[in-house]
């Protein structure tokens, strides 16, 4: 009975489908209400009871009785109200018989469905509600024609065959034709007044007269098809009945409900619908909406609090807020989930208003599920905030005084600004403390927080391999492994590398990229991110004397000459090898002194004498150039001057190419008769173009601070390196190399959170000793515990240019998360301890990844919440490196 319907049928019956306009009315067991009835909230149960005795009726000219003919199939009866109805709760147990029944609102009837389901309130060893479940069959709707007659304070009841279904006709002939027991009926809904009410019932939408009927449409619950009346002796020989009801007719696992254990329910199984086990679809990327709010809906008090008449504390005057919407969406949504009979929804309407109220998250990116936490929890009291006139609150400094006193004043104006169930169970109160490093004044202050954001201390490392080079050619390369954090800075790297290579005072390192055999990238901003080393680049590490001159480097690279076969016919050509040489050119005067320095980088790749004679033979003697200089400076008009095309856009690139094409950064050319000499060129900076060559006797004009020199080698000449070693560069990170996960306890994370630490630079603090801006060093310490702890990990970090995930694994506590360490102020908190109920996971990247949620749903079951599909899930399993949003509830203290 979801809204009203005043319309007059021909027979000048009013359709009424609810009392209130607002909620259907639900028709139970009186026994099944009363053993939930000590959970509810006292406002939830508050109204009288008034009691309705089915009794001889007049209206319709006869007593209580079932007209049958072929023409007419009606049950006819009168519903006397009792003045002398007992008190809210005072009914007598002993009193409760099978066929005493209540009348309740939908709220109440949601409120007392969980508490039936809840686990803990079963009997040890009896199998939970939650693994089977209640199908639509459970709740069906009957239509009911009454006529007030006010003469006898009673209500006149006829359920017709025609207004009814046959099924439902004929479960209400079972229900309201057995005469073997009196037929009472308690309404505790308190809003069948109404109908006696004379300003309502003269009201817009209750016209009726006293002649005229009402159809109102009932929701039966806990009376589906089969209905046995069990009967047990009592001491004094009567007779005591009490409800069995069967859901279905197979055979099936039978759960018991509440204390009493009066009602079972006999479910298939596998049969969908549990309670608070409803999937939400996926509305398009809206997993990371679906995780969020499956964790919310099984946090305890929240759901008790939706499952109950919430809307009384909308505040729908405040500007903070959203005149109740997204309450009443989240509402409705939190009811729809834990109604009987949905296995999966589709959550449109609440990503409506989530999308009116937060635009960022319109349409259907993926976003992520803390934020949308966040905005949630923040809208839900802003919503639902009590206070309707918040008073002017000035933050006050702790001057020297006692922090116990400071803290409750901090807490009395927040709670006088902000009083919602969301602040009475998801609020805390952490205490902020900052120091000037100048003048040293301290600076207490207590915020409140309504989840924590907790570091991960491990910042994942990562495993680089790099070949460090001498820069004198003292020594062969050296392969070196060093860790850095994975999202460090090139600094990191440096500092890694110097404590590697346990480098000296007067030696500093040049951090360089190769590819192709050349120089392609100096790694020199200690700022830059060292995600732009990708695991498949090569890195080569020069080992470089300190210069207090600044001289110029110096890059060699090298090519020897090879046969390539071009149509059949053989032709030289200059290809690329090795690794590029640097070193610092000082005192450099002539093309002698750039060869002299070139042969000395390579020395210690030459091979032994014994190794060369036993097998090459004796080396050639090295022939003087044939060329005759010009003029004293070698130029780029040089006669031996080569143009050489461009094969590759700029090397420098670190985004490389990886066609065939760019197998030699300088462009292959041939010459038919290559001279059987070692040639020095000077090249521009990318290494397109030669400019030209270094002759021995001609001076050097160097006016770059890095210049760049290409050695052409004749082929037997090059025999005496070992050009092998020359060229074996390994990757950064081999291809496939499995490295061991990261792990750290949720505990260290806490302890890095509450670590001091200085302010950003873009975060200063005024000081007001100093009167300026300072980098003050934070401390902050948990002062407050609320009931429900949210803890977030932050795995997701930002950049100007990129978005980084740490996928270290979180070793995190499930049943006893003990903060009795941690806690700064023990102000009369029983307990300080946690237990697990929720988990918002991420898996994958950033830009394709996927949220589910794992939730701790009766007893020790726990299950998996992947958008629309929900399976359980072993415990062993819910601990892994997607965990990204945890959610504890405070255990209730032993003593």
């Amino acid at each position: 009975m979801s809204g009203v319907s005043s319309e007059e049928s021909p027979d000048s019956t009013q359709r009424i489908d609810s009392f209130n306009g607002e909620q259907r009315v639900y028709f139970v067991p009186l026994r099944w209400w009363k053993d939930a009835q000590d959970s509810m909230p006292s406002e939830s149960v508050e109204k009288r009871e008034v009691l309705y005795t089915a009794t001889n009726g007049s209206s319709y000219g006869g007593p209580m009785k079932l007209i049958n003919n072929i023409f007419n199939s009606d049950i006819l009866f009168d519903l006397r109200r009792e003045e002398d109805a007992l008190p809210n709760g005072e009914t007598g147990e002993a009193s409760i018989s099978g066929r005493d029944f209540a009348l309740v609102s939908s709220d109440m009837w949601l409120q007392a469905l969980k508490w039936h389901h809840d686990d803990k309130n079963t009997e040890k060893g009896v199998k939970s509600f939650s693994a089977g479940g209640v199908d639509r069959g459970d709740v069906y709707p009957v239509q009911l024609r009454l006529t007030i007659l006010q003469e006898t304070n009673s209500l006149a009841v006829k359920i017709c065959k025609k207004d009814n279904s046959v099924e439902c006709f004929r479960r209400a002939c079972k229900i309201f034709s057995l005469d073997s027991e009196q037929l009472r009926i308690w309404d505790i809904s308190g809003q069948t007044t109404l109908f006696f009410e004379s300003d309502v019932s003269n009201s817009k939408d209750c016209q009726q007269q006293t002649d005229q009927e009402i159809l109102l449409e009932l929701q039966i619950y806990g009376l589906s098809d089969s209905i046995k009346l069990k009967e047990s002796k009592k001491e004094d020989g009567s007779t005591q009945q009490t409800n069995g009801i069967t859901n279905g007719i197979n055979g099936g696992t039978t759960f018991r409900f509440g204390r009493s254990n009066s009602l079972s329910f006999l479910a298939k199984a596998g049969e969908a619908g549990t309670l608070g086990l409803t999937g939400l679809q996926n509305l398009g990327n809206t997993c990371f909406m679906n995780s969020s709010l499956q964790c919310l809906a099984h946090t305890p008090k929240l759901v008790d609090f939706f499952l109950g008449e919430y809307s009384r504390e909308i505040n729908l005057d405040n500007p903070l807020g959203m005149k109740g919407e997204i309450a009443l969406a989240f509402g409705d949504l939190l009811r729809s989930l834990w109604a009987p009979g949905a296995s999966t929804m589709a959550p449109r309407t609440f990503k409506a208003k989530l999308a009116r109220f937060a635009p960022q998250f319109s349409g259907f990116n993926q976003h992520d599920s803390q934020e949308l936490l966040a905005f949630l929890l923040d809208g839900l009291h802003e919503d639902l905030n009590r206070v309707k006139n918040k008073p002017y609150v000035e933050a006050k400094d702790g001057d020297g005084r006692l922090d116990e006193e400071v803290a409750d004043e901090y807490w009395r104006n927040h709670v006088a600004r902000n009083d919602s169930i969301i602040v009475d169970v998801c609020q805390g109160q952490y205490k902020s403390t900052l120091v000037c490093p100048i003048c040293k004044k301290v600076s207490v202050m207590f915020d409140p927080f309504m989840y924590l954001s907790l570091p991960l201390p491990c910042t994942s490392m990562r495993t680089m391999d790099l070949t460090v080079m001498s820069a004198d050619g003292g020594s062969l390369p050296v392969s070196l492994t060093v860790n850095v954090p994975k999202f460090g800075k090139f600094e990191d790297l440096q500092k890694a590398l110097v404590t590697a290579c346990s480098l000296p005072e007067d030696e500093t390192l040049l951090v360089t990229e190769v590819y192709n055999n050349r120089i392609i990238r100096f790694l020199e901003e200690p700022t830059d991110s060292l995600t732009l080393i990708r695991d498949g680049d090569k890195l080569v590490v020069y080992r470089l004397k300190k210069d207090a001159n600044n001289s110029p480097l110096i890059v060699f690279v090298h090519q020897k000459l090879e046969e390539q076969f071009i149509l059949g016919k053989s032709s030289p050509t200059w290809k690329a090898f090795g690794i590029p040489l640097v070193s610092r050119l000082d005192d450099v005067e002539n093309g002698s002194d750039v060869e002299n320095l070139y042969l000395q980088l390579l020395s210690s790749f030459k091979m032994p004498t014994e190794f060369f004679a036993d097998n090459f033979g004796n080396p050639i003697e090295e022939e003087a150039p044939d060329k005759a200089a010009t003029d004293d400076t070698t130029s780029v008009e040089d006669t031996n001057s080569t143009d050489v095309k461009e094969t590759t856009a700029s090397l420098a690139d670190p985004v490389k190419e990886t066609t065939e094409s760019l197998a030699d950064p300088v462009k292959e050319t041939t010459e038919s008769l290559p001279d059987p000499v070692l040639r020095l060129y000077l090249t521009d900076d990318k290494g397109n173009l030669i400019e030209s060559e270094i002759l021995k006797e001609k001076s050097v004009n160097i006016k770059s601070k890095r210049v760049n020199v290409l050695a052409r080698w004749p082929v037997k000449e090059l025999d005496v390196y070992d050009t092998c070693l020359l060229s074996s560069l390994p990757d950064v990170s081999k291809f496939g190399t499995k490295r061991p996960q990261e792990s750290v306890s949720l505990y260290k994370c806490l302890e890095a959170f509450l670590t001091e630490e200085p302010l950003g630079p873009d975060d200063m603090w005024y000081c007001p000793g100093c009167k300026e801006h300072r980098q003050a060093i934070k401390k902050l310490d948990l002062w407050r515990l609320p009931e429900i702890l949210v803890i977030h990990l932050k795995r997701f970090s930002y950049s100007r240019f990129m978005k980084n995930k740490l996928e270290a694994y979180v070793d995190f506590p499930l049943d006893d998360l003990d903060l009795s360490s941690y806690i700064s102020y023990k102000n009369g908190q029983t307990t300080y301890r946690y237990m697990l109920y929720a988990i918002s996971n991420h898996y994958g990247s950033m830009g394709g990844g996927h949220y589910t949620a794992y939730v701790h749903h009766g007893g020790d079951r726990w299950y998996d919440f992947d958008d629309s599909h929900v399976t359980p899930i072993s415990q062993e399993k819910i601990k892994t490196s997607a965990a990204y949003v945890l959610f504890y509830k405070r255990l209730v203290d032993d003593k």
